[in-house]
């Protein structure tokens, strides 16, 4: 145990959804405990397929013949809905779906999506689930910048519990597309 990850850690998907039906995630998603911010529902099912592909990489289970296997094995994830079918949503609801996951006892967000401007709400938002203890791993960004020259959010903001990730390439390389910076 702890080397494949645990169950009782939770984490909260926020993005597009998370397919509970797939045979690599079923065993690891709560689905009873998610929210779509797009329909203020408790439907938090997958319709763009990018959550889903997140929450492979997070917590695929392994060793069943199928797909992927992910990073922690045991885990609960949450899906948590802000991002409709064509990929966009607003700042109330990114800010709702953060308020939402720290209610949740979570203790890590993952969140690759960003853009838009430095906002006091969604800064604050970050802050709170900073101040339960709560983990914020954002997407540094797909534009291929220096963040350290001109900010990315939310994975630019000057927040101790936030943790900023690259893409990087088939060589463990730095992805042409990526943002970098400290």
């Amino acid at each position: 145990e702890g080397i494949t990850g645990n169950a009782n850690i939770k984490v909260a998907v926020i993005d597009t959804g998370i397919d509970g039906a797939h045979p690599d995630l079923h065993d690891n998603v709560d689905m009873a405990h998610g929210y779509n911010f797009v329909t203020n529902t408790v439907d938090a099912t997958d319709d763009h397929n990018h959550g889903s592909h997140c929450a492979g990489t997070i917590g695929a289970v392994s060793n069943n013949g199928v797909g992927v296997a992910g990073v922690n094995w045991n885990i609960t994830m949450i899906p948590v809905k802000f991002l409709a079918a064509n990929g966009s949503g607003t700042l109330a609801g990114v800010v709702q779906a953060i308020q939402f996951a720290t209610q949740q006892g979570v203790k890590i967000m993952s969140n690759s999506w960003g853009g838009g401007p430095f906002t006091q709400s969604l800064y604050d938002a970050i802050a709170e689930a900073r101040d339960h203890g709560i983990l914020f791993v954002a997407a540094a960004g797909n534009d291929s910048s220096n963040n350290d020259d001109q900010g990315s959010y939310p994975s630019s903001y000057d927040l101790s519990n936030i943790i900023s990730v690259a893409a990087t390439d088939n060589r463990d390389l730095l992805a042409s597309f990526s943002n970098y910076g400290a």
